[in-house]
């Protein structure tokens, strides 16, 4: 039977060998926060001191880089998901990001875009709300955009814009 620290290849293995192992197991299939590592090698077993070890060492050679990874979830949540800003600081802390790091990350949001994209999640899905009394209508679509973190002051006006837009298309 194998240790829990062992690698996986038959062998004793020292700590800091199989910290570096698993972390580049981990990070060939997708980028990882410092603080998924480190929780993947303490489910391993790894000592605490072979872990901070590894993870300093990973940073410093740019293989581990939050800020990057914060930056890059922010961008593509938004883009693929229509997340807001409040969304995305709930999913990078539940990663274990940082909080000024989370904060920088999802400061280059741009209010502008986040409304634009605020409104084109609302135009696609009043789509399908056609012949939806308005208040309904009202009712989804503000928490379509709640579910995606927008702030309830941009859902309403989003919302009401959209809705107003709707109505004159209809009575043209």
């Amino acid at each position: 039977m194998q240790s829990r620290t062992d690698p996986g290849d038959g062998r004793d293995a020292d700590p800091e060998t199989v910290a570096r192992i698993v972390c580049l197991r981990l990070l060939a299939a997708a980028p990882r926060t410092k603080a998924q590592l480190a929780a993947a090698l303490g489910r391993r077993n790894v000592p605490e001191e072979a872990i901070r070890a590894v993870l300093d060492r990973f940073a410093d050679v740019g293989l581990i880089d939050d800020d990057a990874y914060a930056r890059a979830w922010v961008g593509s949540r938004h883009r693929g998901r229509g997340l807001a800003g409040r969304a995305l600081r709930h999913e990078l802390r539940t990663r274990g990001v940082e909080a000024d790091v989370i904060d920088a990350a999802v400061a280059e949001l741009d209010p502008a875009t986040e409304q634009e994209t605020a409104r084109s999640l609302v135009r696609r899905r009043l789509r399908q709300l056609d012949g939806v009394p308005r208040e309904v209508a009202t009712r989804r679509l503000a928490g379509l955009l709640a579910r995606k973190g927008y702030p309830a002051g941009m859902a309403h006006d989003v919302v009401r814009e959209e809705l107003a837009g709707r109505d004159r298309s209809r009575s043209e």
